[in-house]
This record gives structure tokens, C-alpha cells and sequence, in this order.
């Protein structure tokens, strides 16, 4: 496996518009040229060790699904090929083969739409406290790691670098957006879900939740940034769920499940991983999308 990584680019010709946990994106006329990156990031920290191939993971199962649900939601891809491109990135394809998309420009709701069809993680803590998540009351007795009766939409402020995301209630999401997009965007969002879910059940793998992102494109709602992808969702191997603990996993919870064995105050400097750590994470990021597509990664 190739161990060369690109944690960050340089399209000298372009406006670099920002740099976000993961992802560099530049602007290419009235577009964007959106390129994952190799960096990882924990609990809202990048972390200073760049995962080989993730970005490809990444990009490429995102085009993946955004083809497989286009029936459900429209979606920003323009085009995920180089040869289709502006001829001037065409001397950048290094950076850019494989781990980039054009896509449409977008007003993003501020937002983060998240579906739950399993109790785990900030949702599992929640519902210790209070018996319910989001505002959303469960019953009583469930265990970590339980399916619930339906899967839920619990979505989540989108915070400022540096601070978490808050869960809200879907009234507060009306507040915000009004309840015609609330409704969609809770609507598409467990639609997308339960589309992803099914198909990964029939390759052997559970999705435990996920989290999209959604804007408005030309008057449209629309499905933008990654979809079911091992950074925004949780994949559990079928054959190694167990309810009443957290199952071992083939997406990011891997490094979350390390940092939090830890002595760290999930503040920058993040430490660094073991080269194991890398490679073991690169193998699942690897891994999952070979399930789930059929296919190796070019």
C-alpha cells in the first residue's frame, strides 16, 4: 500500500476559499473544487498525522452514494473526473486524481442532519441523562449499541472552529430554518439514511448513524459536502455487534477509541498515533469501501 499521503494542497491558479478539518476548497469560477485531504480530525482537533489513502476513501464513496441516491435528494457533484476540469488543473492531477469533486456552489444550512437508527456515542450519553435525545423521548431499559423501534433525526448546531457541536431539538431546528425546511431536511435525511442502511445490511454492515449536510442551489435543497462516508458515519461489521457495548467499527471510531485510552484534554496540540494506528485506520477506511462498493480503490 502506498504510504504517500497529502495532508495539503496548492492549486496555484485558484482562490483557496478555506481549509477545513479535512477538506481544501477553492474556487473555479461560479464552482467549487472541493479536495479531501489525508488529515484526520478527533473530537473536533486535526490530528497531526495524515491517514494514507483516506482522502481517496473518502471523495470516491461520496460520488459513490451521491450516484446511488440521486432518486432521493439532488446533490452539488458536477464531476469527480480531472479530464473533465478546467484545462488549467490539469497539471495539478496529482493532487486532484481521485480525491476531488466539482461540484455546484451552495448556501449551507447551519445545520449538521443527523440520523440515528442506533443508540451509541453522544446520543447514548443523552439518553442516560435524561431518557431521551434531541427532545425526542425513547423507551425506557435500552441498552448501548441498541437499535431503536425507528430510526430518529437529531440534529446539531454547527459550530465555530475550535467549540462541539450542539444537539437541538427539531422545534429549534424549525426556529432556525422554518418548518417547511425542517420538515425536508428531517424528511431526506432519514430517507438517505434508510436507503445507505439497507444497502449496507445486504454487504454485512450495520450504519449505527450518520450526518449530512444540505444548501440551497438555485432554489433547490440540495445534498452537499460527503455522504455516508467513514468520517460522518458509524459501520459495524454484522457478524461482531453485540448489544450492550460499543461494537468495533470501520470508520473513525477506531482513532476515537485510541485518543480516549489517553491522557488528553481533547484540546490542540493533538498527540501524534502510532504508525500501527495509521495503518490499522488506513486498512478499515480501505476496507469499508470495498465492502460497500464492490470495488478496490483505484
Amino acid at each position: 500500500m502506498s504510504l504517500v499521503t497529502i495532508s495539503e494542497t496548492n492549486i496555484g491558479e485558484l482562490s483557496l476559499l478555506g481549509r477545513g478539518k479535512v477538506r481544501d476548497i477553492y474556487r473555479v469560477d461560479d464552482k467549487l473544487l472541493v479536495i479531501s485531504t489525508d488529515r484526520l480530525s478527533a473530537f473536533d482537533v486535526v490530528l497531526p498525522d495524515p491517514i494514507p489513502r483516506k482522502g481517496l476513501v473518502l471523495n470516491q464513496l461520496s460520488i459513490f452514494w451521491m450516484d446511488q441516491t440521486r432518486h432521493i435528494a439532488p446533490n452539488h457533484l458536477i464531476s469527480g473526473n480531472v479530464d473533465e476540469y478546467p484545462s488549467e488543473l490539469f497539471r495539478y492531477s496529482d493532487q486532484l486524481k481521485g480525491r476531488s469533486m466539482l461540484v455546484k456552489n451552495a448556501d449551507v444550512f447551519p445545520v449538521e442532519c443527523i440520523a440515528r437508527g442506533y443508540i451509541i456515542g453522544s446520543g447514548w450519553s443523552e439518553y442516560k441523562a435524561t431518557g431521551s435525545i434531541s427532545g425526542i423521548r425513547l423507551p425506557s431499559g435500552l441498552k448501548q449499541g441498541q437499535k431503536l423501534p425507528e430510526p430518529i433525526f437529531t440534529p446539531s448546531t454547527k459550530a465555530e472552529a475550535g467549540q462541539h457541536d450542539q444537539n437541538i431539538s427539531f422545534q429549534k431546528t424549525v426556529d432556525l430554518l422554518g418548518s417547511e425546511v425542517a420538515s425536508w431536511l428531517r424528511d431526506k435525511t432519514l430517507e438517505i439514511y434508510k436507503f445507505g442502511a439497507k444497502w449496507a445490511e445486504q454487504k454485512g454492515i450495520i450504519i449505527a448513524d450518520t450526518k449530512f449536510e444540505f444548501g440551497v442551489i438555485d432554489g433547490s435543497f440540495t445534498l452537499v459536502d460527503e455522504i455516508l462516508t467513514p468520517d460522518s458515519s458509524r459501520f459495524w461489521p454484522m457478524n461482531q455487534y453485540e448489544i450492550g457495548v460499543s461494537p468495533p467499527s470501520l470508520d473513525k471510531q477506531y482513532v476515537r477509541d485510541y485518543l480516549e485510552s489517553l491522557n488528553w484534554d481533547k484540546k490542540p496540540p493533538a498527540p501524534k498515533l502510532p504508525r500501527e494506528v495509521v495503518l490499522n485506520t488506513s486498512d478499515k477506511y480501505l476496507a469499508i469501501y470495498k465492502i460497500l462498493t464492490g470495488s478496490n480503490l483505484e
